[in-house]
């Protein structure tokens, strides 16, 4: 199968480009900066805010998978355009898609959000993430668009680099003991997703951990995992801050879970074991 992945160079993007690879694949990847240290890739510089250079490169690679893994936070014309973008090519070719999506789309407001759930996002990043979800299906109705939620890994994970500076002295700050998520490690994650593209599935995908955890407990268990010193984490309560965003979000993955062969771990699981 011929795969691009969109934002290859990023945390998931690199994890579903080394799967890929070793499931057999031609790989196309992209990078905005730099390419990533993946061998067998074809690495091609891309800016999804660009349409046309978007549509250009899938014309020239004709990939049959589209897997789009790239965002930006603050950036409304990466996250929400450029995934419009990335879906318009992609259905002009008659590929696969799979959109990553987030649960930053949700306020929190609900106990636990499954996938019939309208989103109602609080922050400019969740607005633009909730775009995109509405552009990928009025342009790719068969794509599969997948939320999921904080993604860790074996140490490489933003916050796992955080719970590290924290014990360590090095960046000063505090984990929420009030701000919760359903965290999930890259690998099962990059799983799932090729594991759906290959389905015949379509439509909203929650892919998230089986645990609801705290930043706080999840600074615990990756204190635990890695040896550090976990009395030295700081805490605090993100409702005592004016930090926007949601502050609980809980996203209910049991349908997705019931379609994938590929385990959905929680994060008191895959943190349980010394990575390596």
């Amino acid at each position: 199968m011929a795969v691009l992945v969109v934002g290859g160079s990023g945390f998931l993007g690199q994890e579903v480009t080394r799967l890929a690879r070793l499931a057999g694949d031609r790989v196309v990847a992209t990078f905005h900066t730099r390419a990533a240290p993946i061998a067998g890739v074809d690495w091609r510089p891309l800016d999804i805010r660009r349409r046309g250079d978007v549509a250009a490169l899938v014309e020239r690679t004709r990939p049959t998978l589209v897997v789009n893994a790239a965002y930006r936070q603050a950036d409304w014309a990466t996250t929400a355009d450029g995934g419009m973008h990335v879906a318009a090519a992609a259905a002009a070719i008659g590929a696969r898609l799979v959109h990553v999506s987030s649960d930053a789309v949700f306020s929190g407001a609900a106990a636990r959000y499954d996938e019939t759930c309208v989103p109602d996002p609080t922050t400019s990043y969740g607005a633009a993430k909730a775009a995109a979800e509405t552009a990928v299906k009025g342009l790719d109705p068969d794509a599969v668009i997948a939320r999921t939620s904080l993604i860790l890994g074996d140490g490489g994970s933003p916050h796992e680099r955080l719970v590290h500076a924290l014990a360590s002295g090095a960046r000063t700050g505090v984990l929420f003991t009030d701000d919760v998520r359903c965290p999930i490690h890259v690998t099962d994650l990059a799983s799932a997703l090729l594991e759906l593209a290959g389905s015949p599935h379509s439509g909203i995908h929650h892919v998230a951990g089986a645990d609801a955890v705290s930043r706080y407990e999840l600074g615990i268990l990756i204190a635990r995992r890695d040896g550090l010193d976990e009395t030295a984490l700081p805490t605090g309560r993100r409702a005592d801050t004016d930090i926007p965003g949601p502050v609980d979000v809980r996203l209910d993955c049991a349908s997705t879970q019931s379609r994938l062969t590929t385990r959905l771990r929680g994060a008191r699981t895959f943190l349980a074991a010394t990575p390596g």
